[in-house]
């Protein structure tokens, strides 16, 4: 499997995460939104942002090497992220720079949204990440 990411001249620049990704595979692997609690329900860094994007970042690790794709595979990130304001933006990329090498997560990041919601499905839950992979 190949993802070739980029940036083409012309298009916003710097960014933390690249416009284009382009992959060649036939395997598609969808990780359903991950949010910061361990595996028996617990929840990891409650009211601290950076944390719990720490933490869905890895639990989303897990999901990709369960179907035996890491990072390198990610054609696209989309983080909810509830009651966004930029000046999250600080607390937000201190908890992705935490778990980058630990997880593999390139930099810059593959293609990638942050959507503000207003709530996700529980009131601790602060940030949610899904990830869509492709394998050859």
């Amino acid at each position: 499997m190949t993802v070739r990411r980029f940036t083409p001249q012309g298009m916003l620049q710097p960014v933390p995460y690249h416009h284009v990704a382009v992959g060649t595979g036939t395997t598609h692997v969808h990780v359903s939104g991950q949010i910061a609690r361990r595996p028996d329900g617990t929840p990891v860094a409650p009211g601290d942002l950076s944390g719990q994007v720490a933490q869905a970042l890895r639990n989303t690790a897990v999901g990709l090497a369960g179907a035996d794709a890491t990072f390198s595979n990610v054609l696209r990130l989309t983080f909810y992220v509830t009651r966004w304001a930029p000046e999250k933006t600080g607390d937000f990329m201190a908890g992705v720079e935490a778990v980058a090498d630990e997880i593999g997560l390139p930099n810059p990041l593959p293609p990638a949204s942050l959507i503000g919601v207003d709530y996700l499905f529980e009131p601790d839950v602060l940030v949610e990440v899904e990830a869509t992979a492709l394998l050859a």
